[in-house]
């Protein structure tokens, strides 16, 4: 089949099983694998034959480890050294180890065995946080510690990145401990290589490329980056996905991590598609009938091995029975990430065609199975606990949430005095500025200011803004305003924003765009002096309020009615 073609037939399948799975509420990286199986060779109907999809699919993998590493930056990683990091990084090595140990004494060999005990470590945290939000459950107790294990687990898949690629030509040479001891010494070496060019270099560079006030320059800036931490440590022997991931940790230190976020999204959800469509191509529907049985007991090894050990940890830090069974259910789901180490270990030969057909199932399998687990996880842990159904039913309350509460948009002269006002009562709050003196300026002050446009739905979307309970827009960019009104009216209408307008025409665009409020910045002014006249004629400050308010909510009419020409 000729490349444009394919391509044409690649897209229209992937556009429809996709659109499909978000209707069912099923993660789409579990379409994008169908997608791969429908158009791999080892099924009937046309075999999509793309020479460069192998390579562009490997940079998703780097963009996702890049993503992750945005979000656990050296000194986030030293905040969650307690709970969290001991928690994550125990289930993982538990697991890596206890599978590893059960699947060699039934007769692989070690590297292999190796491979699948950090395979089956994994758990998606896309399955997990989809059915827990379809559920309502995103912020109970049980709900956040499985998260956060969760998301925790893709940092500690880093090091399996340097060391199963190196395992095949290790065992082949004879001399595992020291072609492993060279590769961690190399993912040191690059590691601290890195971070010392990116502290000298990158945040001028970045502080340089966003005074030019030019989106498209600012991506690709992250783009050089970001590939280019990949190409330093594949030089060295290491995987791009490490360098990705370095990058990211790089990044995620500065004031413009939520812009690159909102930049390299698109960029990664593409490429990763192609990742597990590549996937997808490598099963083979026929080869799961001679080793059905062994795919199976995968699964359930994947499922019980997790949830016990992770039930065991989150009881040895004393949280009670019912939540730690509840998280253990969520964390017995495999993962995507296991998917990929397959991918890499097939690649460096390190587990032949067979074993990898036997895990790419189990995951498989897991992921269906696990998902169950996950919806029904309260129904179960209070069978296991004998637990009363209040005790499972309990809705979280606000204070269980400690997402941010108010995001502004802009931080000149009036989101400054909001910037000021929030932090006088103490609500949290996030700003986020184009201007990288202004973003400088508001670090300076010790507010949470970041770069960004706020008119950016890739910002808006990388900052989770549903959770937020306020939106505050006192940018002087009205295109900016309108386009975050758009992106907000349909991805969460249920977040109440407020608005400064220039003037009267643009305080009603953003009213009829969905603000809740759009103060006109020129008659505002006027109102406030003729408040304060009333009010120093002993005018009852409820009355002034009230006369005000009327204005407001005529239109401003009473006040523009016969008003002078300027």
């Amino acid at each position: 089949m000729a490349l444009l073609p394919s391509i044409l037939l690649l897209l229209t399948i992937a556009i429809v099983v996709v659109v499909s799975f978000q209707r069912l509420h099923i993660p789409t990286s579990l379409g994008y694998l169908l997608v791969g199986v429908i158009v791999g060779p080892h099924t009937l109907g046309p075999t999509v034959a793309i020479p460069a999809i192998e390579a562009l699919a490997e940079f998703g993998i780097v963009f996702l480890l890049f993503t992750i590493g945005l979000n656990y930056s050296l000194p986030q990683l030293q905040a969650l050294r307690h709970q969290v990091f001991g928690l994550g990084t125990g289930q993982v090595v538990f697991t890596t180890v206890l599978v590893g140990v059960v699947v060699w004494l039934s007769g692989l060999p070690m590297a292999a065995a190796f491979v699948i005990g950090a395979v089956f470590a994994q758990s998606s945290t896309t399955i997990i946080a989809s059915v827990l939000t379809e559920r309502g459950e995103e912020s109970t107790q049980h709900g956040r510690l499985g998260m956060a294990m969760s998301v925790f687990q893709d940092v500690t898949a880093v090091p399996f990145l340097v060391i199963i690629p190196v395992l095949g030509s290790s065992v082949a040479a004879g001399t595992p401990a020291v072609t492993l001891g060279w590769a961690l010494a190399k993912a040191i070496l690059a590691v601290a290589v890195v971070f010392t060019l990116g502290r000298w270099l990158l945040r001028p560079l970045l502080h340089f490329i966003a005074q030019r006030r030019s989106l498209e320059t600012f991506t690709l800036a992250v783009l050089l980056v970001a590939l280019l931490a990949a190409w330093t440590t594949n030089r060295v022997g290491l995987s791009l996905a490490f360098g990705g991931f370095i990058a990211g940790m790089m990044l995620g230190e500065t004031e413009f991590r939520h812009q690159v976020e909102a930049s390299i999204r698109p960029f990664r959800d593409v490429l990763l598609g192609l990742f597990f469509i590549g996937i997808g191509m490598r099963f083979d529907p026929a080869s799961v009938v001679p080793i059905w049985h062994w795919s199976l007991l995968g699964a359930l090894l994947i499922l019980t091995s997790k949830t016990f050990i992770v039930t065991a940890l989150v009881r040895q830090v004393g949280v009670d029975s019912l939540i730690a069974w509840r998280t253990g259910l969520l964390l017995g789901v495999g993962g995507e990430f296991g998917l990929a180490l397959t991918a890499i270990a097939l690649d460096a030969t390190v587990v032949d065609a067979r074993l990898g057909q036997i895990a790419i199932t189990s995951v498989l399998l897991s992921m269906i199975a696990g998902a169950m687990l996950i919806r029904f996880n309260g129904a179960i842990a209070a069978r296991l606990v004998r637990a009363p159904s209040e005790a499972v039913t309990a809705s979280p309350t606000l204070a269980d949430t400690p997402e941010q509460q108010v995001v502004i948009g802009g931080y000149g002269r009036v989101g400054h005095t909001v910037a000021v006002l929030l932090h006088e009562r103490s609500i949290p709050f996030a700003a986020f500025e184009t201007d990288p003196k202004r973003v400088e300026q508001g670090r300076a002050d010790g507010h949470a200011v970041y770069y960004g446009d706020i008119g950016d739905p890739g910002l808006l979307a990388a900052i989770h803004v549903e959770r937020a309970s306020l939106i505050v827009m006192t940018t002087d960019s009205t295109a900016s305003v309108l386009r975050a009104l758009s992106y907000l009216r349909s991805a969460c209408p249920q977040v109440p924003v407020v608005a400064r307008a220039r003037d009267l025409a643009a305080s009603a665009q953003f009213r009829e765009a969905g603000a809740v409020h759009a103060f006109p910045e020129t008659i505002e002014a006027s109102l406030r002096l003729g408040a304060m006249a009333l009010q120093m004629l002993q005018v009852p400050s409820a009355e002034v309020d009230q006369v005000i308010q009327g204005v407001r909510d005529r239109g401003y009419q009473p006040v523009l009615e016969g008003a002078p020409a300027q």
